[in-house]
């Protein structure tokens, strides 16, 4: 069992472990425009030869044989029936078009010279037809498991022939807010604070692409948490305003009493080491976070972000670094995590203060020791 001062594990074993303990959501059927910024859970594989028939690859006339050549007098377009070139005949086309019977070329415009309805010019065999089967080959694979789907991948798709997608969904997250005695409208008086997290967190977790079905608050009581857990239907519930850790937790002493396994009970970081990560029973998860709003954050993208990463079958992240304008001083045994902006530590990065936050560009992954100016150093990214 942690005590309130035990420093946890290291933030870098905690990451890893948040980001390998799940198994990515089971795949869902999805429309093309609701699949954005979902991840194909299977490769995306032609279904047909593209283009279906050869057609034209510019403007032009289709020509048959070598010139000169007499001008069909209709306009082949996309639709238009297919007909029959004769050698020495050509119909003018719009790149696109599928081409004629008998055609061996399209001569572009500024190739040829049109003396009334004969014309003349040079067009290699070949020469701007787009053959059928030149993009792709019907059961190719165009793109692997594991993509993450964008507007280009949407457009791919729909060329391909597809109306749906098999995605992984994005996970959905219930958030249960431990009420303080902060205020939850209004402005700060006599002291008392402005409540944060309860509208900070839905919007972060959105920005992180998960639903958030429900956000509710409770009174800091097992039994208040246990009705708030026992009744969401959540691939994760999230508990924000943990004050302490330990035996003298109650979402702790809970979690004990449903024999779920806590994997996490504490991390080697500052700000957010009260972070907690337990598995429930079905592959769900429960994630405590502190009550301080920047430590709830540092928290959140400890292990949180790497939970919701792959339960949403996300790639790997790319591992990113800044190199600091001035030397950042650090916490024995413990991991520092600072916002900054173009290298540059902000001013107001106290726990319970997000003025720094707000004009960060990221945060800065401070080892134990410190680190000196031009240091390069990870840089864990903000989701905007």
């Amino acid at each position: 069992m942690a005590r309130e001062d035990e420093p946890g594990i290291a933030w870098e074993e905690a990451r890893a472990l948040a980001a390998r303990v799940a198994r990515p959501l089971a795949p869902v059927s999805r429309a093309l425009n609701h699949c954005l910024g979902h991840v194909l859970a299977r490769p995306l594989v032609a279904l047909t030869d593209l283009p279906t028939v050869d057609t034209a690859g510019v403007d032009g006339w289709a020509v048959a044989g070598p010139g000169p050549w007499r001008v069909r007098t209709r306009k082949l377009g996309d639709r238009g029936p297919v007909t029959v070139l004769a050698d020495g005949e050509a119909v003018e086309v719009s790149a696109g078009a599928r081409l004629p019977a008998g055609a061996t070329a399209v001569l572009r415009p500024e190739h040829g010279r049109l003396d009334g309805r004969v014309l003349r010019g040079v067009a290699g065999p070949g020469s701007g037809i787009r053959p059928r089967g030149v993009d792709c080959h019907a059961g190719e694979e165009l793109l692997p498991a594991g993509t993450t789907v964008t507007p280009a991948v949407i457009g791919l798709a729909a060329a391909a022939g597809y109306d749906e997608l098999p995605v992984v969904p994005r996970p959905s997250v219930d958030l249960v807010v431990i009420a303080g005695d902060g205020l939850t409208r209004g402005v700060p008086r006599d002291g008392v604070h402005r409540d944060a997290l309860a509208p900070l967190l839905p919007a972060w977790l959105r920005q992180l692409r998960a639903e958030v079905p429900r956000s509710r608050r409770v009174e800091n009581q097992v039994d208040e948490l246990r009705a708030a857990i026992e009744s969401s239907r959540a691939d994760v519930i999230l508990v924000a305003g943990r004050t302490v850790r330990g035996t003298g937790d109650p979402l702790h002493r809970l979690l004990g009493r449903m024999r779920a396994a806590v994997l996490i009970d504490g991390v080697a970081v500052r700000p957010g080491h009260p972070v907690l990560l337990a598995r429930l029973a079905a592959d769900r998860f429960v994630v405590g976070l502190p009550a301080n709003p920047l430590a709830a954050v540092t928290g959140l993208l400890t292990v949180l972000a790497p939970l919701l990463g792959r339960l949403a079958g996300d790639p790997p992240a790319r591992r990113r670094t800044v190199r600091l304008t001035a030397p950042v001083g650090g916490h024995a045994g413990f991991t520092r995590l600072v916002p900054l902006r173009d290298g540059a530590v902000l001013a107001h990065a106290g726990p319970a203060l997000l003025g720094g936050l707000a004009q960060a560009d990221g945060l800065a992954v401070i080892p134990p020791g410190g680190a000196r100016s031009g240091a390069e150093v990870e840089l864990l990214p903000l989701p905007w």
